[in-house]
């Protein structure tokens, strides 16, 4: 489940929870949201360089792995 960032104003319900399906939910106030650690920006920006430079794979490769119907093996 994605992570859902809401700013409540104390009384209305907002749509972000009211979205949610039925189940058990850790709610948590934030002021900011966390930073990424160096290793973290570092390792994005050379995910993002090696795009960059045409070493991606395409998505229905990565789908197909995912899912174990990989036919060109």
């Amino acid at each position: 489940m994605d992570l859902k960032i809401i700013t409540w104003d104390g009384s209305r319900l907002p749509d972000e929870l009211r979205d949610l399906p039925p189940g058990r939910y850790a709610i948590a106030a934030i002021d900011e949201l966390p930073q990424l650690t160096d290793a973290e920006d570092a390792g994005i920006r050379a995910a993002l360089d090696a795009l960059d430079a045409g070493h991606g794979v395409p998505l229905a490769d990565v789908v197909r792995e995912l899912r174990g119907t990989d036919r060109s093996k």
